[in-house]
């Protein structure tokens, strides 16, 4: 877990999130990110919703916003590579419904990666697998972002979505763009060591 503080974004108002995107793709060229994200926090009052401090919450919305630009940045590469080359999804273990013996999973040292068994209907894992795997995706569940080199270099992949707290996003982009892949990355909403969350509807309009 990068961060060395916890937050659950799920409580804020869709408009956060609209506006996030939007002041993101205005000012993509401009890196005025810290402007932003300050005054993000005091619009949208993020310090009563998560109980994050203002430079816990500064330092997170940051992140969002430099994401949200790459997105933009990347999405017509992206949108070209995803139609006709092979492509994959990074998933976070930690978003498990269970993270015990509950979880039939089955675990592959080599990569490594879990193998969604879909033993729950409502797990969110299993949600994004089986959407992603409809869509042609090859799917890893990973423990961390070590592996995200191994994985991309195995296969050839030509476009990448990954989940997963914005700080790993943002390593995971600079592997990205050492591949030459064109990404996409979608933010946690909830971080942690278990019970992490991420916002479904939203990655399947990224797939």
């Amino acid at each position: 877990m990068p961060y060395r503080f916890t937050f659950d974004l799920r409580k804020l108002p869709r408009e956060f999130f609209e506006e996030l995107m939007r002041v993101a793709y205005e000012s993509r060229l401009h890196k005025r990110f810290g402007d932003i994200a300050r005054t993000l926090v005091k619009k949208f009052r993020i310090q009563e919703f998560t109980g994050l401090n203002v430079n816990e919450a500064i330092s997170l919305l940051e992140d969002f916003l430099e994401i949200q630009a790459l997105n933009v940045v990347n999405r017509e590469r992206f949108n070209g590579a995803k139609k006709s080359g092979r492509k994959v999804l990074l998933l976070p273990h930690c978003s498990r419904k269970y993270m015990d013996s509950r979880c039939k999973a089955t675990f592959d040292p080599s990569i490594p990666t879990y193998i969604c068994q879909h033993c729950s209907p409502d797990c969110l894992i299993n949600q994004a697998v089986t959407l992603a795997e409809e869509r042609g995706y090859d799917v890893y569940i990973i423990p961390g972002g070590s592996c995200v080199p191994k994985i991309l270099a195995s296969k050839h992949y030509e476009a990448v979505v990954g989940v997963a707290c914005g700080m790993e996003l943002m390593l995971g982009y600079q592997v990205t763009r050492q591949f030459g892949i064109p990404a996409q990355g979608l933010p946690l909403l909830k971080n942690g060591c278990a019970n992490t969350w991420f916002d479904i509807k939203a990655l399947e309009k990224i797939l």
